[in-house]
C-alpha cells in the first residue's frame, strides 16, 4: 500500500451540506436556517457563552486568586542543559533557541544550578542563581548579567 492508495473507511465521509442552491437542491430558500429570527439573518446569531439573558456561567462561578499582570516571565534553563555547547564557547538567547533549548526569550533568561558542567563557557543571561554562578566560576567560566 502507498501513501497516494489511502482512502478513507467506507462510510466514514459525508458530503457536505450544500446550502443556498436552489430549491430543487432540498436546501434552498432560506438555506436551512428557518423563517426568520436572529440566527436567521446575516451576521446573525450570540456570542459564545450567551445564555439567552441568564446570568452566564463564567460570571455566576466564583472568583478565586490573584493575576499580577506586571509579572515577569523569566525563561529557566539549568546548568546541566549546557553540556550541548563546545568548551569555550558563548552561550547567549540565540544560542539556546538555536540548539533548541528554549523556544523563545520570553521576559529574559535566567540560569539555575541544577546539574554540572566541567568546562569553560562564556554566558550571557539576564539572571542567575548564586549556586550557578559558582559552579560556572569553578569550572573556568565567565557570566555576564545582561539587562532585558
Amino acid at each position: 500500500m502507498k501513501l497516494n492508495e489511502l482512502r478513507p473507511a467506507a462510510g466514514s465521509t459525508k458530503t457536505r451540506k450544500r446550502v443556498g442552491r436552489g430549491d430543487g437542491s432540498g436546501h434552498g430558500g432560506t438555506s436551512c436556517r428557518g423563517s426568520k429570527g436572529q440566527n436567521a439573518r446575516s451576521g446573525g446569531g450570540v456570542r459564545p457563552g450567551f445564555e439567552g439573558g441568564q446570568m452566564p456561567l463564567t460570571r455566576r462561578l466564583p472568583k478565586r486568586g490573584f493575576f499580577n499582570k506586571f509579572r515577569n516571565n523569566m525563561v529557566i534553563i539549568n546548568i546541566g542543559q549546557l553540556n550541548k555547547f563546545a568548551k569555550d564557547s558563548t552561550v547567549d538567547a540565540d544560542a539556546l533557541v538555536s540548539k533548541g533549548l528554549i523556544k523563545g526569550i520570553g521576559d529574559g533568561i535566567k540560569l539555575l544550578g541544577n546539574g554540572n558542567i566541567d568546562y569553560p563557557l562564556t554566558l550571557k543571561v539576564n539572571g542567575i542563581s548564586r549556586s550557578a554562578r559558582e559552579k560556572i566560576e569553578a569550572s573556568g567560566g565567565r557570566v555576564e548579567v545582561v539587562s532585558c
